[in-house]
């Protein structure tokens, strides 16, 4: 617990981590991309949004879908969602945000990115940790 607390507070502290304006503009259009993806479910779509490795774990966007319908449904049907800070987490650009979920409670999901070769950005990762803020 201690580890999750100071993760917060790096990220709630940290100047925004980004190569460019550009860069951090991409990381957040990919998420949002990949969070509009799951409410349609759209399961191509939101798979491509994924990094290799994540996409190598699943294998196919049905494992994938499934997956983040049963442990992931703050990102999977959010009523809000909220970009707070960029930030370098082990060297790892690492995107919060700030979710209410479907069952009307706050999390805080960290995303972690990945820059491919082609430049594109993808999701490598996602923590979701129950908030402080009071829901909806």
């Amino acid at each position: 617990m201690r580890f999750v607390l100071g993760l917060l507070m790096l990220l709630a502290v940290s100047p925004a981590w980004a190569q460019s304006a550009e860069d951090a503009s991409s990381i957040r259009s990919v998420i949002s991309q990949q969070i509009e993806a799951f409410q349609h479910d759209d399961g191509a779509k939101a798979f491509s949004f994924a990094a290799p490795n994540i996409q190598g774990m699943f294998g196919t966007e049905q494992n994938f879908m499934a997956m983040v319908a049963r442990g992931y449904q703050p990102v999977y049907r959010p009523r809000d969602v909220q970009f707070g800070t960029l930030a370098d987490v082990d060297g790892t650009p690492t995107q919060r945000v700030d979710l209410i979920g479907p069952d009307g409670m706050a999390y805080t999901a960290l995303y972690s990115m990945e820059k491919e070769a082609d430049g594109s950005w993808k999701i490598a990762g996602c923590q979701i940790l129950h908030s402080d803020k009071v829901g909806v």
